[in-house]
């Protein structure tokens, strides 16, 4: 008998209906992976790790869907956020639980200290303090573009990462950016920056009100960070490490 099949969730934060989400639960069914979709039933972009659910009583709605392109594939339609996907699949909810959670393809960048508030990658950084490997993957789709993003060129950057993944150390967490463009190449491994190109600005609307804008920053990235070299037209991979104590504050 051969090794057994690996078990793949696929998650994202931008919702089931999702063509990110679609393409990437195609590869891993293409890589040969044993693959269950579960996501949000609507958009949870910016909840982080949350793990907020939309029921009464501590109940939580899910839902069947077939998904296109994905005949056979169990899909589910979640009323929480992806941090409470990944827990709750953990625990057996999608089935067995998973061996690696592929969390995308995200509709924009996740680069920088501000993946802290990403859906996408708080959906892997929960399935990684549940054991699992985790993979976030996330396409640098510009605010302005009209046309279809590349989804098959994140997913051809992410499926050449998935064997290397498989062969980590439990609770191991990558981090994926990939241009939008037809054709991208080998990920560089790359640190955090302390911001992205495109960062959150609050501005208050002066009735007592205030709203979270996308503002793009000016000035130098640093070198060999995510935001720089994915700027410049690399894949970007940081490996992330979920909640710890930090032994260098003495109390």
């Amino acid at each position: 008998m051969g090794a057994p099949r690996i078990r793949a969730l696929v998650t994202n934060d931008d919702g089931i209906g999702s063509p990110g989400l679609r393409a990437l639960a195609r590869g891993a069914v293409a890589h040969g992976w044993s693959v269950v979709v579960a996501a949000p039933a609507e958009e949870a972009s910016g909840t982080g790790a949350g793990l907020s659910g939309a029921g009464e009583g501590g109940r939580v709605g899910v839902e069947r869907r077939e998904l296109p392109g994905l005949g056979g594939v169990p899909a589910h339609a979640v009323a929480g956020h992806p941090g409470l996907i990944a827990l709750a699949a953990a625990q057996g909810a999608f089935g067995e639980p998973p061996d690696v959670v592929l969390s995308g393809v995200n509709r924009g960048a996740n680069v920088g200290r501000a993946v802290l508030h990403s859906g996408t990658v708080g959906a892997a950084l929960t399935a990684s303090l549940n054991g699992a490997r985790a993979l976030a993957v996330s396409l640098d789709v510009k605010l302005e573009r009209g046309s279809e993003p590349h989804w098959d060129t994140a997913v051809a950057v992410a499926a050449a990462l998935f064997d290397r993944l498989a062969a980590l150390p439990a609770g191991a967490v990558l981090n994926l950016n990939v241009p939008d463009r037809a054709e991208a190449g080998t990920p560089r491994r790359a640190g955090l920056a302390e911001f992205g190109a495109v960062r959150g600005r609050v501005r208050d609307d002066g009735d007592g009100a205030f709203r979270l804008a996308a503002v793009v920053e000016e000035g130098e990235l640093p070198p060999g960070s995510d935001a720089r070299l994915l700027a410049e037209g690399h894949p970007t991979v940081t490996a992330l490490r979920s909640v710890t104590e930090d032994p260098e504050i003495r109390l």
